[in-house]
């Protein structure tokens, strides 16, 4: 089974890489762009059959390692 973690910074917090690549695309003529958050995407294998005993052992493994949950939220996607 493969699972699909997004981590992104939680609304508030400042993405100074986003704030980076945002400018980089208004300087390149990208004039309509107002806002860039970066994140990551973390693509698991799991050698399991149901999808929400993975979707659990995945958000404890967001909430032991993947994520810094003081600054970051994440979202889980199963993909059978």
């Amino acid at each position: 089974m493969k699972v699909i973690v997004n981590v992104f910074l939680k609304n508030g917090v400042l993405d100074s890489q986003g704030k980076a690549v945002q400018h980089a695309l208004t300087s390149h003529g990208f004039r309509t762009v107002s806002d860039v958050r970066v994140g990551k995407q973390i693509i698991i294998e799991m050698d399991e059959n149901d999808g929400e005993s993975a979707r659990a052992k995945v958000a404890q493994m967001c909430e032991d390692l993947l994520a810094n949950t003081v600054i970051e939220d994440y979202a889980i996607e199963i993909q059978a």
